[in-house]
């Protein structure tokens, strides 16, 4: 060992330390510690969130004890016999990283919920909410080999057709959201608040818009309802596999107090990063569970400010992990928020796709209706 140049044992030292630290983060980051930090995800269930999380712990592993073993020789051996070949990869490596933040600041990077551009139905861009549908048209889409029509009146509200637009005058039941509650990949009658209306027969209006964080649902409720004569209920989606949604601070969103807050802009390197990596530090989610507690609230203050029945339905698509339940209990039960708790089948959902099908859209019309129900023959709209 003695005989070994100086740089030869720093570089095998430096080597037997990165395996260190890579052993010990696949000790440290354990699961609990990835529950807090990765959030349940719509588009992958837990059970493939997991095995991810836990193959890249045993890559780290692995890495780590060949580097502090027979690797940290190698290592050593490769950066001494050419120092200037190493410094120039690292070099490369930095100004390759720079030259591309520069190149993307040229690129005008929209919320990570509104990256496709030409998707149909189309958005446009709101000061306040982000974005909302383009009114007064009609959308035509393929999702799971199947042709889907959207139709959205002059407020920009789904509804059958163009001619039949939503009368504000009528008694309505309002129904706000992102694409799960719109009814992305259904006709107009399979979507949930046109099967709630067709079992209660009560106006359904479809305010909800692809996309939405529960914040911006809020603030549509908010600007929406007091057009509405007669408003009978105020439906709002929640789901704890969107959450991390919520904690998105690339749109216009509200902060702690429900204080609105315009988009704020970061990096292109890290914004692109993070939808990759989703970390969330702890004081996020803490802010996010806040935000989020506090807007479904409002909904419920609002609805009933105008003797409206408030409801949050909580569709849980497949087995609803300990990290889920959690949040659930956090956001809705110790706050004692109404709500409706509704569990699908995981294979329920459009073909090549997450989103649900029609049977999972009529389980939660069914759940809703049953809620609603005694609201509407009480006479509250009468």
């Amino acid at each position: 060992m003695t005989g070994r140049p100086l740089s030869r044992r720093t570089a095998e030292g430096a080597a037997a330390a990165l395996g260190a630290a890579l052993v010990f983060s696949a000790i440290a980051v354990n699961q609990a510690w990835l529950d807090r930090h990765f959030l349940p995800s719509f588009m992958i269930s837990r059970r493939w969130l997991v095995g991810i999380e836990t193959a890249i712990r045993v890559v780290f592993a692995i890495s780590g004890i060949a580097l502090m073993l027979p690797g940290r020789v190698a290592a050593a051996r490769l950066i001494t016999r050419n120092p200037g070949r190493a410094l120039q990869i690292v070099a490369a490596v930095l100004l390759a990283l720079a030259a591309s933040e520069l190149a993307l600041q040229r690129v005008h990077l929209r919320p990570s919920e509104w990256r496709i551009l030409e998707e149909e139905p189309r958005r446009q861009p709101d000061p306040r909410l982000g974005w909302t549908f383009v009114p007064a048209r009609t959308a035509y889409a393929t999702s799971g080999g199947q042709g889907i029509e959207y139709a959205f009146d002059a407020h920009g509200y789904r509804v059958r057709d163009v001619n039949h637009p939503v009368d504000p005058a009528r008694p309505s039941l309002l129904f706000a959201g992102e694409s799960v509650m719109f009814g992305d990949g259904l006709t107009y009658d399979e979507s949930v608040p046109a099967q709630v209306e067709a079992m209660l027969g009560t106006q359904a209006v479809n305010m909800a818009v692809y996309g939405y964080s529960t914040d911006q649902t809020f603030m549509k409720v908010s600007a929406e309802l007091p057009r509405f004569r007669r408003p009978v209920a105020v439906v709002a989606l929640f789901m704890t596999a969107l959450f991390g949604r919520n904690l998105d601070d690339d749109r216009p969103h509200l902060g702690p107090g429900l204080e609105w807050r315009p988009a704020e802009e970061h990096g292109r390197l890290v914004s692109l990063a993070g939808l990759f990596v989703p970390f969330r530090r702890d004081v996020t989610v803490e802010t996010g569970v806040a935000v989020t507690r506090a807007a479904l609230r409002g909904m419920v203050d609002l609805a009933r400010a105008r003797d409206a029945t408030p409801l949050i339905v909580v569709p849980q698509i497949g087995y609803e992990g300990p990290p889920a339940r959690a949040l659930r209990q956090r956001i809705l039960d110790e706050t004692q928020l109404p709500y409706v708790f509704v569990q699908l089948d995981p294979t329920w959902h459009v073909r090549w796709d997450r989103h649900p099908d029609v049977r999972a859209a009529r389980t939660m019309a069914q759940a809703i209706a049953a809620r609603l129900k005694w609201s509407i023959e009480g006479g509250y709209y009468r």
